[in-house]
């Protein structure tokens, strides 16, 4: 069974920040194997990756079908735009308001509590990530 990951590294936040993009940018991917063993490879230069949230047991799915679905709703970052990314495949700008909102509306739909205002923690963009990639 496949396992799909949420990673980020401050690195390549720090120069998406630079360039006018975001600081929240995420890679998202799938693996047969290990999903911390995905990460080591490293991608856009950067060796500080870190697995934000994964998810185990996907099946029926490979990696393209999950890029074109987040690709829809969320920016993808074009790595032939880019030089600094080399070719990496699933990098997404998250905008924090998106994440909220998808909080907000579940919240709202589950009938839990009083709906307010969250500021979005990594953990966040990756459970938001893994939920519009296998819708």
């Amino acid at each position: 069974m496949a396992t799909i990951y949420v990673a980020r590294s401050a690195g390549l936040g720090e120069w998406g920040y630079d360039v006018g993009l975001s600081k929240h940018l995420y890679k998202v991917g799938l693996t047969d194997g290990d999903a911390k063993a995905a990460l080591a490879e490293g991608w856009a230069g950067e060796s500080d990756w870190t697995l934000v949230k994964k998810q185990d047991g996907v099946e029926g799915i490979d990696e393209d079908a999950i890029i074109a679905r987040l690709a829809q709703k969320n920016k993808m970052i074009d790595p032939n735009l880019y030089p600094r990314l080399k070719g990496a495949r699933g990098v997404f700008k998250v905008l924090p308001a998106h994440v909220e909102n998808h909080f907000l509306v579940a919240t709202a739909l589950a009938g839990e509590g009083e709906l307010k205002s969250m500021k979005p923690k990594p953990a966040d963009f990756g459970t938001y990530l893994i939920a519009n990639a296998l819708q």
